[in-house]
């Protein structure tokens, strides 16, 4: 992306000229600069830079101010709205009006000023014109003037600002399917509607035969092929064929299919973002790209029925490095699942992280363990665990070989070094594929996520007549004896990568057993991030308008804009509600 959407501050005051507002300029101008600092050390854009603040000219302290406001906002391309006041000012003249911004209020917590009721009103009147925002109000009485952000704020601003940047930037983008629907997966009947009305994203589509012609008639970058496939022989580990004699490819067609797995991922790449490259060999329009924030390829079953698989291709794409170096993740979904795509996209957005694909595939419970392995699960695992495994796809960063300290951790690319790059390349291998399921062979990568890391997996579901729901499970990653952890994985797809995950239980409905969390989740793929953000994946999800039906957040953690609260006092049930009656954010 060459622009970001900024973040948009106004800094709101009383109106009175005649000593009011005059007193209150200076205050009021440092509370909006507190933010911007703020954001600026602490808030980073996908491809590491801080994000960017846009002030208001002066405090907004009535119409004319604010209209002047969102003129400059447009101009400035902001994606996010804040107003910031420690005062009693004039709330429906002064708010924000703009539907599509998410927006948020911080009135300030000092008894000097009523920055209080300058909120209360305030989001009253948003709440009263459809126009719903968040409310962040200190809890503890500070003294007119201190610039100091508390922690609670600061937590709840950082939350906003996460969340709405989110939103912001997929506004406008595209996700791009390559081929159709896989073996009958729901989530790759992709549903234009869905992206447009809820995410302002647009929907681009091209045959999964484009990969194909732009090999055979070499429309990708010849010097980069070079390149790649030199990095590739010497940086991913062939494992052993374990085909049955008959399926065992001769090692010139291996050394061939290297040769076109490698140029699928440029090409996959290339069809996302473009390649000027490709402009002086004289496809200009192949150049282009598709503006694509995330794509998804098919694979199974067309494609992957005679051709090399594309589990080498999505697990480069979706790590934070490749032979260009480190570089942020391009987001690929497995089989064109694209509700697991957008799941990976919500977590990548807030985390800059990234995101780990995989099947939902297995509950072992300890008795099940013992029964196979002898061995009888403790610790973290005591209650059972969840087996997360896919074709090969996973981002090579869930290795957990990435470093802060002596634990294991999933960094955004700017901290990542190459050292930890080696790591994570080193702790894979790329077997074969099997080909009585892909058929055209290819290479699956296998790794086992090291244990120890907090995560975080969810999954958006399309529900008929109720539309987009999400899905959150915090948890842990963690370790099996090496002898379990092999009696078990080998009694699946062993040359897949795993990921052993067990969800923080609450002992209530869904989060009352691991078994619970697998018998309601409602599909079968999730996306894993590092990390536990279900808080922010919640905040998130009430800017879109999208309810969250199933979560381990704790009550106090969750973060919504004020209407919520008008709509019954459940938590689960107003969210359901306030998403009916507002409606998807771009309809």
């Amino acid at each position: 992306m060459k622009t970001y959407p900024k973040i948009g501050i106004r800094p709101i005051i009383d109106g009175r000229l005649g000593g009011i507002r005059e007193s209150l300029e200076e205050t009021t101008m440092n509370m909006a600069k507190a933010v911007v600092a703020l954001f600026n050390a602490e808030l980073k854009y996908p491809d590491g830079t801080p994000v960017v603040c846009v002030v208001a000219d002066t405090c907004i302290g009535g119409v004319k101010e604010a209209a002047d406001c969102a003129d400059k906002f447009e101009r400035e391309n902001v994606g996010v709205s804040l107003s910031v006041t420690p005062c009693w000012c004039y709330g429906s003249e002064t708010m924000d009006m703009n539907p599509l911004l998410p927006k948020a209020i911080w009135g300030f917590n000092g008894t000097e000023r009523p920055g209080a009721v300058y909120l209360a009103a305030t989001l009253a009147a948003h709440n009263q014109k459809g126009l719903p925002a968040f409310g962040i109000y200190g809890k503890d009485v500070q003294d007119m003037g201190d610039q100091h952000i508390p922690e609670d704020v600061r937590e709840k601003l950082l939350a906003f600002a996460r969340a709405g940047l989110a939103v912001a930037i997929m506004r406008g983008k595209s996700y791009l399917a390559i081929g159709s629907v896989s073996m009958g997966i729901a989530g790759s009947i992709v549903d234009a509607d869905f992206f447009q009305s809820y995410l302002g994203m647009r929907n681009e589509y091209v045959d999964s035969s484009e990969i194909l012609r732009r090999i055979q008639q070499h429309i990708f970058d010849p010097e980069e092929f070079k390149l790649a496939l030199k990095w590739t022989r010497e940086h991913c580990q062939e494992g052993e064929d374990f085909n049955q004699p008959k399926n065992v490819k001769s090692r010139e067609e291996k050394d061939q299919d290297w040769e076109f797995v490698v140029k699928m991922t440029m090409i996959m790449r290339d069809l996302m973002i473009g390649n000027p490259r490709l402009v002086d060999q004289g496809y200009g329009e192949e150049a282009q790209g598709h503006h694509a924030l995330l794509a998804g390829f098919q694979g199974q079953r067309q494609w992957t029925d005679f051709l090399p698989d594309g589990d080498f291709s999505e697990a480069l794409l979706n790590s934070s490095f490749d032979w260009n170096g480190i570089r942020a993740p391009y987001l690929v979904a497995t089989e064109n699942d694209a509700l697991n795509g957008v799941s990976m996209l919500f977590n990548y957005l807030l985390t800059n992280t990234a995101q780990i694909f995989a099947d939902v595939r297995t509950y072992w419970s300890p008795e099940a363990v013992a029964r196979v392995s002898g061995w009888k699960p403790e610790g973290r695992a005591a209650d059972g665990f969840l087996h997360l495994i896919n074709s090969g796809s996973a981002t090579l960063d869930g290795t957990g070989k990435q470093r802060l300290g002596d634990k294991p951790v999933m960094k955004p690319h700017w901290e990542i070094s190459d050292k930890e790059v080696d790591a994570c390349l080193k702790a894979t291998t790329f077997y074969p594929s099997n080909r009585d399921y892909m058929r055209g062979g290819g290479f699956s990568s296998k790794f086992v996520t090291e244990g120890g890391m907090p995560v975080t997996m969810c999954r958006l579901n399309l529900i008929k007549g109720v539309g987009p729901v999400l899905q959150i499970a915090e948890g842990w990653t963690i370790d099996l004896p090496e002898d379990v952890h092999r009696i078990l994985d080998e009694r699946t797809d062993k040359i897949w990568p795993t990921t052993w995950f067990v969800p923080r239980l609450t002992g209530e409905a869904n989060f009352s057993s691991v078994y619970a969390v697998m018998a309601n989740w409602g599909s079968n793929h999730g996306a894993i991030s590092y990390g536990h953000i279900g808080a922010d994946l919640i905040t998130l999800a009430a800017m879109l308008r999208i309810p969250v039906n199933m979560h381990n957040v704790a009550q106090e953690a969750i973060f919504r804009p004020s209407a919520w609260g008008a709509f019954g006092m459940d938590s689960e049930g107003s969210d359901y509600r306030a998403c009916q009656v507002y409606g998807p954010l771009y309809k």
